[in-house]
Formats: structure tokens, C-alpha cells, sequence
């Protein structure tokens, strides 16, 4: 298990750099369970970590990538053995303790969930922490009394890898799904992966009423800001709003008369979340929220192309998810 390739960043006079190293296990930071790293992927986060943006990482050098699929190779944990096949997203991965961004890992046993039986490790990479977020989106609005029949559910920054899975599994629970792109070539992509109209984000008129008209159901929002406040002024009465993302902004501008007058529910998403939860909720990933299009989600590449795709994400260049493949 040494000599295995990392995409590791240092730091040097305040500006970081991230390259291809070849390291031993003994460089990794601690843990009791030694993987052999299947796939990761590039999420926001990682993009804003390997170009030293947003101080996600506070100690270098440092691995990043803070999801990935992969095999035991060694454990001190008596919960796991060699060959078991897991899932880990998280945590401190990626920001205070190395990533997926190497062909092994060392992590604690507690950040590990066993690989759920019905995905391979792609799948699970594909899924990730974004599809991840998707499900738990879903998997709180339907606690909160979401469902099919109830309307339309509409999903903004849509191509991303959050929008482009919960599109996904929103259709396979049989809701009208409505994405929200500002990418007017992608609405074929959207489609097809079963949204039932496409929206042009330029053509939403929100006005600056304390109520407008009601349009939806649920809603699950990566962007925040204004486009927030009018969700909350646009929800059918008792909708949901699963909010995980400010891309638009942090700070959100509304009244309470949404919430006393209609019953908005506004549910943070923190995909952070507890081990039980996350059980609760990647039992559901693997059956009844599967989703059907990964294929056409995933773009594969390989930890030398990742520096360019990490460039692409911050961009807004991307659609889907980027899955790093890390062995042969």
C-alpha cells in the first residue's frame, strides 16, 4: 500500500497549489480504517479547496474531496473488514482530515457507512454528498407531508449535481418536476432526466408582493438570496422548502406572512448530518429514491484531469456530477 498517487494541495505565502504526488500511508492524516479509494468526486466545496477560495481548509498540505466510494484495505475497527465495501461523505474528510482525492484513505470507522446492497461503488460516487443532499431534501419535505399529488415541486440550479439527482428522484416518486436552469442548452439534459417542464431562469417574473401567486408545492433551492424570498412568497399553502445552498446570495428578504398566512415550512438541509439519519436515508437512495440516470449524470475522469475540472466547476461549466476514477 505505498506509492499511490494524491491530488494534494499546499500552501505557500498564502497562495495554494494543488499537484499529483505519489505518497506512502504513513503521510495520511489518522484514522483506524485504511481505504482503497474506488471514485470520488468534485463537488463545490472541493472546487473552492483546491483553488485556496472560501478558506474551506485551515491546515496543509492537505488531500481533498470530501466523498468517495471505496474497499477496506486494513481496519483496527472490529466493525469492518478487508473488502468490505463503503461509502464515506463528510465529516472533516476533505477539509481537516485528507480526502478522496488519492487512490487510499484513512478515516475514522465512525464516518464509514457500509455500501447499501443494490449500488456499486460508481453508483455511490455518482450519488455522493450532492445526491445525497437530494435524497435528504426529499426524504424531509415528505416528512413535513409532501406528496405527488400535491403539486409541482420545483428544483433551481438544475443541471448541478444536487438539481440534476433530485430531478431524478423526484421522478421516479411520481411528482411534476419543474426545473430552473439559466442554461438555456441544457433543457434536453433536464428532460431527461424527468423533469416535466423546463423553466428559463430569465423568465421568472417574482414580484415584491408579501404573497404572490401559489405555485408550488415543494421546492428544493441551491441558490438563496431573492430567488428564496420568492419561493416563500410563491408556495401553495403548507409547502415545503428544502434550502441547501446560497449561491445567489446569503441573506434571504421575506415577512412572516408566508409562514402565518400559508404554512411555508423552510427546512435546512445540512448534509452533515448524523450516522442514523444517514442510513435512514441512503436505505432510500438504494430502493425507493434510485435513481435511473446516472449514466447520463456522471462525467468520469481521472485525478490528473481534476485541477481543469475543478477550474470548469467554479465556472459554472459543469453539469451533473464529475467522478474522479482513482484505480484502474
Amino acid at each position: 500500500m505505498t506509492g499511490f498517487q494524491a491530488y494534494r494541495l499546499f500552501e505557500d505565502q498564502g497562495k495554494v497549489e494543488g499537484r499529483v504526488v505519489e505518497m506512502d500511508i504513513d503521510e495520511l492524516s489518522a484514522g483506524e480504517v485504511t481505504l482503497r479509494v474506488a471514485y470520488s468526486s468534485i463537488n463545490y466545496k472541493d472546487a473552492l479547496a483546491a483553488t485556496g477560495q472560501g478558506k474551506i481548509i485551515r491546515a496543509y498540505p492537505r488531500i481533498g474531496g470530501i466523498d468517495l466510494a471505496g474497499t477496506v484495505a486494513s481496519s483496527r475497527d472490529a466493525r469492518f473488514r478487508e473488502g468490505d465495501e463503503v461509502v464515506v461523505h463528510g465529516f472533516s474528510i476533505g477539509v481537516d482530515a485528507d480526502g478522496g482525492h488519492a487512490q487510499y484513505a484513512r478515516v475514522s470507522g465512525d464516518w464509514i457507512l457500509p455500501l447499501p446492497a443494490g449500488l456499486s461503488l460508481l453508483d455511490a460516487a455518482t450519488i455522493g454528498v450532492a445526491g445525497y443532499t437530494a435524497a435528504l431534501s426529499i426524504h424531509l419535505m415528505e416528512l413535513n407531508d409532501l406528496r405527488p399529488e400535491a403539486g409541482k415541486v420545483v428544483v433551481s440550479g438544475a443541471t448541478g449535481g444536487v438539481g440534476s439527482i433530485a430531478l431524478d428522484m423526484l421522478s421516479r416518486r411520481g411528482y411534476h418536476a419543474t426545473a430552473i436552469t439559466g442554461k438555456d442548452a441544457e433543457h434536453a439534459y433536464l428532460r431527461q432526466l424527468g423533469a416535466a417542464e423546463v423553466l428559463p431562469r430569465k423568465s421568472l417574473a417574482m414580484g415584491t408582493r408579501p404573497l404572490e401567486k401559489a405555485l408550488w408545492a415543494g421546492a428544493i433551492d441551491s441558490v438563496g438570496g431573492d430567488f428564496l424570498g420568492w419561493l416563500t412568497r410563491s408556495m401553495q399553502p403548507y409547502g415545503c422548502i428544502a434550502c441547501f445552498g446560497n449561491a445567489g446570495g446569503a441573506e434571504l428578504h421575506t415577512t412572516v406572512i408566508p409562514f402565518i398566512l400559508r404554512g411555508v415550512r423552510l427546512l435546512g438541509i445540512n448534509a452533515n448530518s448524523p450516522m442514523p439519519l444517514r442510513r435512514i436515508v441512503w436505505q432510500r437512495i438504494a430502493t425507493d429514491l434510485r435513481p435511473r440516470h446516472l449514466a447520463e449524470i456522471a462525467q468520469l475522469i481521472t485525478l490528473d484531469e481534476l485541477p481543469a475540472a475543478c477550474a470548469k466547476q467554479l465556472k459554472a461549466e459543469t453539469r451533473g456530477r464529475t467522478v474522479i476514477q482513482l484505480q484502474p
